[in-house]
């Protein structure tokens, strides 16, 4: 008898091995209103109503930090802009996988209105520009102004690169006169007197914003977190569509809450932390009237965003979509 329960609790644990339990997710997201639906996920606690284990859920000053931190394996599941989820597999040779979209758009060139009228007036060697690093989708964006309105291509020499919320001090303290930005910053910009003299939509039509990726060893271990994690964004994304001023609320206050951490000291001893930070009526016009939140995944859409990527030498070469998608639970 006993002999067959020892053999018996053999099989229970080996069972239990063999099916093995749910990965710890390592959520990141930007700093942005790009990553609302998983900042409301968070607040409503969807992800443990869903079964799901959530280990960190950090915030990234942009797009291009967080690709840093996914070439580090520090993170499993990342709400990122489209673009450095690009680079990051095609030059840091992180195996990711695009499993949902976040929304399209996202971008604008914000310009001191004073100095700037329209938009060949950034001809001028005298107008002093500032774009989010090379490979952002900001830069993306600002790389089609150009094209589009065919502008000096001498115009590069005098662009500064710089993280988001200095671009948007450095516009305010007149440093810069037109700067290239993800929401929600030119709409603080727009708030503070500045003008949208383009945003994305007008240069790129049905531009891919935001994503949603995962490592290929998540999918593979445990494909059931991946579908949840679907699921749930793809509600945060329902719920800024049904309950805007409850939506605005919560990603207001993450966004506040975030930003204290993030700021680099010396930006908090000027006292200019506030600068950079949204309010409810910012935040309202970035999520309901710059962005278009959606989950839908056009691979056209991720195949144009490659192949730009590729012509404009953020990548060495262009890659077919479907190496990067996987969009069997977008689709349920």
């Amino acid at each position: 008898m006993k002999k067959i329960f020892i053999f018996c609790c053999f099989i229970f644990i080996f069972a239990s091995q063999a099916q093995g339990g749910s990965e710890k997710i390592r959520i990141a997201v930007e700093f942005v209103t790009h990553a609302a639906s998983a900042q409301i996920a968070k607040a409503k606690g969807w992800y443990e109503e869903a079964g799901l284990e959530v280990e960190t859920f950090d915030s990234y000053v942009n797009g291009m930090a967080l690709a840093s931190a996914l070439s580090r394996d520090e993170v499993n599941a990342a709400y990122i802009c489209l673009s450095p989820a690009i680079n990051a597999y095609a030059n840091a040779k992180v195996p990711l996988k695009i499993v949902t979209g976040l929304h399209w758009y996202g971008y604008s060139l914000v310009v001191n209105p004073k100095k700037i009228k329209k938009v060949e007036d950034l001809n001028s060697p005298k107008i002093n520009i500032g774009v989010v690093k090379d490979g952002s989708g900001a830069d993306g964006m600002f790389n089609m102004v150009v094209e589009k309105y065919n502008l000096d291509k001498s115009i590069y020499k005098r662009i500064k690169r710089m993280s988001p919320a200095h671009l948007l001090l450095a516009l305010k303290n007149g440093q810069l006169d037109a700067v290239a930005m993800p929401e929600q910053f030119p709409s603080i910009a727009q708030e503070a007197g500045f003008e949208e003299l383009v945003k994305a939509q007008d240069v790129w039509p049905k531009m891919g914003g935001s994503v949603l990726i995962v490592t290929q060893d998540l999918l593979e271990k445990d494909p059931d977190s991946v579908k949840k994690l679907v699921q749930v964004t793809k509600k945060g994304i329902e719920f800024i569509h049904s309950n805007q001023e409850e939506s605005i609320k919560i990603v207001n206050k993450h966004l506040n809450v975030e930003g204290e951490k993030l700021y680099p000291s010396h930006l908090k001893n000027k006292g200019v932390a506030k600068d950079v930070l949204a309010n409810e009526k910012s935040i309202e016009n970035s999520l309901y009237h710059k962005l278009f939140n959606t989950h839908e995944i056009d691979p056209a859409m991720i195949q144009e965003a490659i192949d730009y990527q590729a012509k404009w030498g953020n990548i060495k070469k262009s890659f077919p979509a479907s190496e990067i998608l996987d969009l069997r639970f977008n689709d349920e």
